[in-house]
């Protein structure tokens, strides 16, 4: 599985690259914050959710959760990989490393 790091994706972020952020938490997590920009799609809803916030199997997409430890978005970028989405990667150190960076987040 591919992965991206806090610089590499903060970057990303600032730098207003096209790709599409996903947080692969519960629709509760999402709104009380997220990271800049990121859309809600949570690990058990890929299939209903992909094709209309990522459109096509040729875009960069970006998958976080909560931290290292939580698997949501590794089971959400398998997913998204077996329904042909050819370039997504992980952010493993998820919310929890963004916030220790000290880095913005967003509320729904």
């Amino acid at each position: 599985m591919n992965t991206i790091s806090l610089t590499d994706l903060d970057s990303k972020i600032r730098s207003g690259a096209d790709f599409v952020l996903l947080e692969a938490l519960p629709p509760r997590y999402y709104e009380q914050k997220h990271l800049p920009g990121a859309k809600n799609m949570p690990h058990d809803a890929v299939d209903g959710l992909a094709a209309g916030l990522i459109g096509d199997r040729e875009r960069e997409v970006v998958i976080y959760c909560a931290s290292p430890t939580c698997q949501n978005s590794s089971v959400a970028a398998r997913r998204l990989e077996t329904l042909g989405y050819r370039h997504v990667r992980v952010f493993e150190g998820g919310k929890s490393a963004w916030e220790d960076a000290g880095l913005p987040l967003q509320t729904s």
